[in-house]
């Protein structure tokens, strides 16, 4: 019996968002930092949405967060995801100051939880940014 899953949807990597993807692949979430006002923006676009500056420089950013929304999905919007359901999608507040949607990969989410970001090798050289929670001390 064929296997007829459609393949999930993977990135289209650009020249202008390849710094992003190959920090993911290497470990790091890198974001761009304008180069007039310091604004850290994502998604990744050509002007600074504060002060309209073309220049920006990559930042490392921590990785760190927490949930500002989250939705549990139990209906697959994909059939791609079906084996999923139900999945999460949350709403990262970046300590940086950006705000991302990604998954937690390691439990139930609440508004609030504090995270930090892993890497998810989804295909060969592509690395999703996904979020786990942060373990007390």
């Amino acid at each position: 019996m064929t296997d007829t899953t459609p393949a999930k949807p993977l990135p289209t990597i650009t020249d202008e968002n390849r710094p992003f993807w190959d920090g993911c692949a290497a470990g790091e979430l890198r974001m761009q930092e304008c180069s007039s006002c310091g604004h850290i923006r994502y998604p990744i676009q050509p002007l600074c949405p504060c002060c309209l500056a073309t220049e920006f420089t990559w930042r490392t950013l921590s990785g760190r967060g927490e949930v500002f929304a989250h939705a549990v999905y139990h209906r697959a919007f994909h059939p791609a995801y079906a084996a999923d359901v139900p999945y999460n999608l949350v709403l990262v507040q970046l300590v940086e100051g950006p705000r991302m949607f990604s998954n937690v990969v390691d439990g139930e989410v609440r508004v609030g939880d504090e995270l930090t970001v892993v890497f998810d090798e989804v295909a060969d050289g592509i690395h999703l940014p996904r979020f786990r929670h942060v373990k007390e001390a």
